[in-house]
């Protein structure tokens, strides 16, 4: 049998089963690749074809679930290849997104602890997680790595793991990424909404469970809400969308406290603005684009 190819845009496609379509745009992750993989999918949910039932965009590729009853997976992977085409490089084309603040405690007590359980798995068991990650990366101490995650904000590249886990990709120069190994063995236990790092991406575990990302800290807002009691949460009980945009801040342990005071009592709010986001832009001058979303979020 000959293997399957990439097409002529590089993507290659595949089915799987009955219902699956797989368009993987690239092997390597970047953010010119998740772009492009965003852009066809966005495309691709706003022409409401007949017969697509589920679109999930990924880092590196998309996946879409279709009903072969109401259309032929053959006819939709066409219709993929035709978008594709259409969109191009995707530098031009506008993401209509969010930026959203998200409060950071980093390290706190709760990840701390669940950390110094697993030291036996971690590659080095004399350091934590934060100390291991700022050398790692070039930072004199914890403190000036930290200052590098909150300077520049992320854009949730993909939801997934588990139901509201959303994976950051920092919107920084390729110099200037942060990457870090998964623990050597996973951790059988990491808190509800454990600020963790793995390869080039920050993660937000939604509720407790095991994990192998390096943990940085706490977040105080939730990522998901089964009772949609919340303001944020009365369409879905997931918060995070792929293509938002993630700032995170760093807080102290007062104001990470009343803020989950909030969330418990039901007054609590995200602080969000809607943005346009384009790629030539943040190509041309990432510092000023990623100025003018955090601006925006920051504007009374």
């Amino acid at each position: 049998m000959t293997a399957a190819k990439p097409d002529a845009n590089g993507v290659l496609y595949s089915h799987g089963g009955d219902e699956w379509i797989v368009a993987q745009l690239a092997e390597a992750m970047s953010l010119e690749t998740h772009l492009r993989a965003q852009a066809i999918t966005n495309r691709l949910a706003e022409l409401k074809l007949p017969g697509v039932l589920e679109i999930c965009p990924s880092n590196a590729s998309y996946m879409v679930r279709v009903d072969p009853d109401a259309a032929h997976p053959a006819a939709i992977m066409e219709r993929l290849r035709e978008l594709a085409d259409e969109v191009g490089d995707a530098h031009d084309i506008a993401l209509h997104t969010r930026i959203v603040d998200i409060p950071v405690l980093f390290a706190d007590e709760w990840t701390h602890e669940a950390l110094m359980r697993f030291r036996d798995r971690h590659q080095t068991p004399d350091r934590t997680d934060l100390e291991f990650a700022a050398e790692l990366n070039g930072y004199p101490d914890k403190d000036a790595f930290v200052q590098a995650i909150v300077g520049t904000p992320f854009i949730v590249s993909m939801i997934g793991f588990v139901p509201g886990l959303p994976w950051g990709y920092q919107l920084a120069p390729a110099d200037r990424q942060i990457e870090v190994p998964k623990y050597v063995r996973p951790r059988t236990f990491t808190p509800e909404r454990a600020l963790g790092w793995g390869g080039g991406f920050s993660a937000i575990y939604p509720v407790d469970g095991a994990g192998g990302y390096q943990l940085f800290g706490r977040v105080a807002t939730p990522m998901v809400d089964p009772t949609q009691r919340l303001y944020d949460f009365r369409e879905e009980f997931t918060f995070p969308r792929p293509g938002d945009v993630h700032r995170y801040r760093s807080v102290d342990r007062a104001e990470y406290d009343a803020t989950r005071e909030a969330v418990e009592n039901g007054t609590f709010r995200y602080r969000i603005r809607e943005v346009e986001f384009v790629p030539a832009d943040w190509f041309a001058d990432p510092a000023a684009t990623t100025g003018r979303l955090e601006g925006a979020l920051d504007a009374d």
